[in-house]
C-alpha cells in the first residue's frame, strides 16, 4: 500500500493534475493561442498569403482560399539539388509575384508565375547586421567593420579596415536607444549607404567575465557609465560608384547624439536628428551627401526636462518635399506635417492620447492609417486619418489589442487582436466601410481546459489624479472568506506598459502559475510607464523611484482593504527596471512586504548606461541628491525582517554585474542577510529552457517565505 502511494504521489509531482499549468507550460508555446503563419499581403497585389504547414496558401478579402505554393516545389526550383528547405522560409515580398527569402547565407529570389528561382548575393558566415538594400545588394559587418556586396561582383567590398572594440563600424549606435535598431543605411536607389562610426576609445572597458571556459575569458565591452565619458559617433556617407567615403560634418560637441537617420527621396539629403547630451535640445538637420555640409536645421525642439526622438521624417509618396513628424511637443505623441523648408503645415492628430504607429500613407496622399490609443491606454485601434479635412475614421470595433497591415491600395487591412475574452482573431477589415468582410481565424483558448484564476482590469487614482491601471488576478478556487498571500508583478520604467486588455491580460503564464498556486497576483502601471503621455512619464525624471514607488503603494494600500488579503504575506517580484522596483518597494517601505525576488536590479543609477540613465536623471554630478536617494544602497538595514533574493545573470551587459555585487557588499557590511543566486551563461535575462528553472526558484522562494 505504501509503494502505491508513493507512486501516485511521484505521478503527480511529475504529471501535474488536469487543469494544472506546468513551469514548461509557461515558457513554452503552449499557452499561446493559435495564428496564421506569415499572414501578410501578397506584395501589391489585392490577395493575402499564410503558410499552413507545408503549403502557402493565398486568399481573397472575402475569405476563400486556395492553394498558392508547395514546399515541394520551392525545393524543387533550387539549382544545387543538395539545398533543401525543411520549412517555408521567412518570406519577403517584393510584388504580387515575388517573393525573397535567406538560407545558408543566401539571399533568394523566387518568381510565381514562372517558379523559377534565382540566387542573389551570398555573404560570408560570419557577417552581422545584414541590411538588405536595392539593386541586389548588401551590407553588412564582419569584426567591427562594415562590408558591402554588390550583384555581379566576385568578393565583397571592404569600407572600413580600423573596426575594433575601439572603433566600430556598421553597428546600432547610443546603445539602442532613440529608436536605433540598426548601424547600416542603404538609401533609396542603393547607390549610397550610410552607416555609424563610433569611437569608443574613450569608453570605459568593463569586464565580464565567462565561468564556463577551462580557464575562465575575460570578454570585455564598453560600457559608459552616467556622468562619465562617451562615445562619440559619426555618420559616413559611401558611394558605390566611386567607391569613396565621406563623413557628415556635423557641428556641435563630440558627446552628442546623431538619431533617426533618413534618406532625401531623391537620395541627394541625409536628415539627421542631432540631440544635445543633456537630452533637452533636438535640432532637425538636413545634410548634403556629396560634400557632407549642413544644408539646413528645419526645425528644433526643446523642453526642459527631455526631448526623445524615436522616429525620422516620413517622406510622402507624391508630394516629396513634404514629411510627417511624430512630437510629444503638445504633451502627447501625435503627428505634424512639414515641408522640407521646415514649415510646420499643419498638426495632423490631437487629443489626449497617443499615436503609437504610422502603418501606411496612401499612395495618392488622400488619407494615412495609423494606430492609436484614443480608445483606452489599454487598447490600441486602427484608425483612417483624411489628409484633406483631418477627419479620422475608427476602422477597428472589437475591444482590446490590434495589430494591422494595410493593403496596398489603402482598400482592406488585415487585422489581428485579442482581448480579455477573446484569445486571438484574425480578420479582413473593409477600410471604407470599417466593417469586416472576412473572419480568418477565430483561435481556441489553449488554457481552456485549465483552471485558471479570475481575471480583472481596473484603475486605481495616483496622488496627482492619473489614472493607474491595474490587473488582478485572484486565486484558483477562490474563497471570499479566505485570507491569500500576494505576489506583485512588476516593471515601472519607461516605454514598458504590463496591463493591456489582451489575452491573459497580457500577464505571462507564469501568473496564473501563481494564482493555480494559491495567491493573489496583482500588477499595476505606475506614473513613468509607457504610452500614457508626456506628464504621466516624467513624473520620474531626476527622481526615478520615488513617484513609481508612490504609485505602486496605492496599489498595495487597497489590496490591504480587501477581505480575502493576507496583508502579512505580501511579495512583489521585478526583473530589470522591474528589479530596481522590488527591492525601492520594500527598502523603501519597510515593514509592508514579508518577501520579494528582484532579477537584474539597478541598485544605483551611477553605474547604468549614459544614453538612459541621463535622460531620466541627469548625472551624478548635476543631480547628487536624486542619485542618492534613488540608490538602494542607502537602504540596506530596512532589508531587515524581509526575506529578499536577488538574481543576476552573470554576463549581464545590460545591468552590469557590479550592480548586485555592490548590493551584497553592502550587507555583508551591515551584517544584513540577503540570498542571491547568479545564472552563469546568461545575459540580462534568463532565456531558453534554463528558464523553467528560473520559475521554479522563483516559485519556490515564495512558497518558502510566504
Amino acid at each position: 500500500m505504501k509503494r502505491i502511494l508513493i507512486a501516485l504521489i511521484l505521478v503527480c509531482v511529475t504529471f501535474p493534475l488536469f487543469g494544472q499549468l506546468t513551469l514548461r507550460d509557461c515558457v513554452g508555446p503552449r499557452a499561446f493561442p493559435a495564428r496564421l503563419s506569415q499572414l501578410s499581403w501578397q506584395g501589391d497585389g489585392e490577395n493575402y498569403v499564410y503558410v499552413k504547414g507545408s503549403t502557402l496558401m493565398q486568399g481573397d478579402v472575402k475569405g476563400n482560399t486556395t492553394e498558392l505554393l508547395t514546399l515541394g516545389k520551392l525545393n524543387k526550383a533550387f539549382e544545387d539539388e543538395e539545398v533543401s528547405l525543411g520549412r517555408f522560409p521567412s518570406m519577403t515580398w517584393e510584388d504580387e509575384n515575388t517573393f525573397s527569402f535567406f538560407h545558408q547565407n543566401t539571399h533568394y529570389t523566387y518568381t510565381l508565375d514562372d517558379g523559377t528561382m534565382t540566387e542573389g548575393l551570398s555573404y560570408p558566415e560570419e557577417a552581422e547586421n545584414l541590411d538588405i538594400g536595392p539593386n541586389n545588394r548588401v551590407a553588412f559587418t564582419i569584426s567591427h567593420n562594415a562590408y558591402i556586396q554588390v550583384a555581379g561582383e566576385d568578393s565583397e567590398r571592404q569600407l572600413t579596415t580600423d573596426g575594433s572594440l575601439d572603433l566600430v563600424y556598421g553597428e546600432a549606435a547610443h546603445r539602442s536607444e532613440f529608436g536605433i535598431v540598426k548601424g547600416l543605411f542603404w538609401s533609396n536607389s542603393g547607390n549610397h549607404l550610410a552607416f555609424y562610426r563610433q569611437d569608443q576609445s574613450m569608453v570605459t572597458e568593463y569586464p565580464l567575465i565567462d565561468y564556463m571556459e577551462r580557464t575562465a575569458k575575460y570578454t570585455p565591452i564598453k560600457y559608459p557609465m552616467a556622468g562619465a565619458a562617451s562615445h562619440e559617433v559619426a555618420i559616413g556617407i559611401y558611394d558605390v560608384e566611386t567607391e569613396k567615403t565621406i563623413f557628415l560634418k556635423v557641428d556641435g560637441p563630440a558627446e552628442q547624439y546623431l538619431t533617426n537617420i533618413t534618406w532625401s527621396p531623391d537620395d541627394k539629403l541625409v536628415y539627421v536628428a542631432v540631440l544635445n547630451r543633456d537630452q533637452n535640445d533636438m535640432s532637425l538637420n538636413a545634410y548634403d551627401v556629396a560634400t557632407g555640409e549642413l544644408v539646413k536645421t528645419l526645425f528644433t525642439e526643446k523642453h526642459d526636462k527631455y526631448v526623445e526622438p524615436e522616429h525620422g521624417p516620413i517622406f510622402l509618396p507624391k508630394t516629396k518635399d513634404q514629411f510627417i513628424w511624430y512630437s510629444e511637443r503638445d504633451g502627447y505623441n501625435h503627428l505634424y506635417l512639414y515641408n522640407t523648408e521646415g514649415k510646420l503645415l499643419k498638426q495632423l492628430t490631437e487629443g489626449d492620447w497617443i499615436v503609437t504607429d504610422i502603418l501606411a500613407i496612401d499612395p495618392d496622399e488622400a488619407c494615412l492609417i495609423y494606430t492609436s490609443t484614443e480608445v483606452s491606454p489599454v487598447e490600441r485601434h486602427t484608425y483612417r486619418l483624411d489628409l484633406n479635412n483631418g477627419k479620422r475614421k475608427r476602422l477597428t470595433q472589437a475591444k482590446g489589442m490590434h495589430a494591422s497591415q494595410v493593403r496596398g491600395d489603402m482598400a482592406y487591412i488585415l487585422d489581428a487582436y485579442s482581448n480579455l475574452e477573446t484569445p486571438y482573431v484574425q480578420q479582413v477589415v473593409n477600410i471604407k466601410k470599417g466593417k469586416q468582410t472576412a473572419s480568418l481565424l477565430e483561435a481556441d483558448d489553449p488554457l481552456a481546459d485549465e483552471n485558471l484564476g479570475e481575471m480583472t482590469l481596473m484603475t486605481l487614482k495616483a496622488e496627482d489624479g492619473h489614472d493607474l491601471h491595474c490587473r488582478l488576478i485572484k486565486p484558483v478556487d477562490f474563497d471570499p472568506n479566505k485570507k491569500y498571500p500576494v505576489m506583485i508583478y512588476v516593471y515601472g520604467g519607461p516605454h514598458v506598459q504590463l496591463v493591456q486588455d489582451r489575452y491573459l491580460g497580457a500577464a505571462r503564464p507564469f501568473l496564473q502559475y501563481m494564482a493555480q498556486k494559491g495567491y493573489v497576483v496583482f500588477t499595476l502601471d505606475n506614473r513613468g510607464s509607457a504610452d500614457r503621455g508626456r506628464t504621466f512619464e516624467q513624473a520620474i525624471f531626476r527622481q526615478c523611484g520615488t513617484a513609481e514607488v508612490a504609485d505602486q503603494m496605492v496599489g498595495v494600500n487597497w489590496l490591504k482593504k480587501q477581505s480575502y488579503v493576507d496583508a502579512d504575506r505580501m511579495g512583489v517580484y521585478g526583473w530589470s527596471y522591474g528589479g530596481f522596483m522590488t527591492m525601492s518597494m520594500m527598502l523603501r517601505n519597510p515593514g509592508v512586504f514579508k518577501a520579494g525576488v528582484a532579477g537584474g536590479p539597478v541598485i544605483d543609477w551611477k553605474y547604468y548606461e549614459i544614453m538612459y540613465t541621463e535622460r531620466y536623471m541627469d548625472t551624478p554630478e548635476t543631480n547628487p541628491d536624486g542619485y542618492k536617494t534613488a540608490s538602494l544602497l542607502g537602504y540596506v538595514n530596512n532589508l531587515e525582517g524581509q526575506k529578499l533574493l536577488i538574481i543576476h545573470g552573470q554576463q549581464d551587459n545590460v545591468v552590469v554585474p557590479q550592480h548586485t555585487q555592490a548590493f551584497v557588499r553592502k550587507c555583508v557590511e551591515n551584517n544584513v542577510l540577503v540570498d542571491y543566486f547568479p545564472y552563469p551563461t546568461h545575459p540580462h535575462n534568463v532565456r531558453g529552457w534554463d528558464r523553467v528553472h528560473l520559475l521554479n526558484k522563483i516559485s519556490s522562494y515564495f512558497e518558502e517565505n510566504l
